[in-house]
């Protein structure tokens, strides 16, 4: 489903290069449930912007469902990110003066739905995080973990086929956090494919497939919970030092 080749980003600050990532390289699959790793300024946040074609790399190549990305006009990148790409961000961005309902429906009006569909569909996300209960509440009057699940739901009211998550847990206390944790993982087993970025050691070993950056590349591609699949080592230099098969 995703397949990133020799992926690169650099930003100029003051007239000086960052590089935000450097030749990264690595493929997820349909339906996985894969983490990103890293310390602040490895470049995550970096990373999933362009998998959500939020942004573009100066250098490599970006396949989608086979499709190289960087081929795409922005229009073709708008409706990738509206039908098949899920956001779930760790500031949640609900509208204040919105309900819970009225916030799912969101990218359904702007999708042009009529609001009769969107209004159900907008119910029945509610219903899938188990905030069915508090659809006429506002932000303000809900907790931190049910806005979370707000955000889920407006993130899936579209049936994206990729939900990426950043740092979806960084505001809540550790019990909602694995709730909210638990929530995105029942999406996962009916056949989503989850990304989700976090620097928390104990939410990034609970993901079958794991991705480590530092610096700006992948110094780690491991699958830890020893799937049949290819496990890779990789060099700061970006270059893969070894691979075997794990039982």
């Amino acid at each position: 489903m995703i397949r990133l080749e020799n992926i690169s980003r650099t930003f100029f600050v003051g007239g000086r290069p960052v590089h935000a990532l450097r030749k990264v390289s690595f493929s997820i699959a349909e339906g996985e449930y894969v983490t990103i790793m890293g310390a602040s300024g490895s470049g995550k946040s970096t990373l999933l912007n362009i998998l959500g074609c939020l942004d573009r790399p100066n250098a490599g190549r970006y396949f989608l469902d086979g499709r190289e990305v960087g081929g795409m006009k922005d229009e073709e990148l708008a409706a990738v990110r509206g039908h098949k790409i899920g956001f779930v961000f760790q500031a949640f961005h609900l509208v204040p003066r919105l309900t819970a309902l009225e916030n799912v429906e969101l990218p359904m009006v702007f999708a042009g739905a009529e609001r009769g569909a969107r209004r159900r569909a907008a119910q029945k996300a509610l219903e899938t995080v188990g905030l069915a209960d508090r659809a006429e509440h506002r932000p303000n009057q809900l907790s931190g973990g049910e806005r979370q699940r707000v955000a889920i739901a407006r993130s899936i009211v579209m049936k994206p086929a990729i939900l990426l998550a950043d740092e979806p847990t960084g505001n809540l206390d550790s019990r909602t956090g694995l709730e909210v944790i638990a929530l995105l993982e029942k999406l996962n087993t009916s056949g989503m494919t989850l990304v989700i970025v976090t620097h928390d050691p104990k939410l990034g070993s609970r993901a079958p497939h794991l991705i480590r950056l530092s610096d700006g590349r992948v110094i780690e591609d491991v699958f830890p919970k020893g799937a049949v699949t290819a496990k890779r080592s990789i060099n700061r230099a970006g270059e893969r030092a070894d691979e075997n098969v794990a039982d």
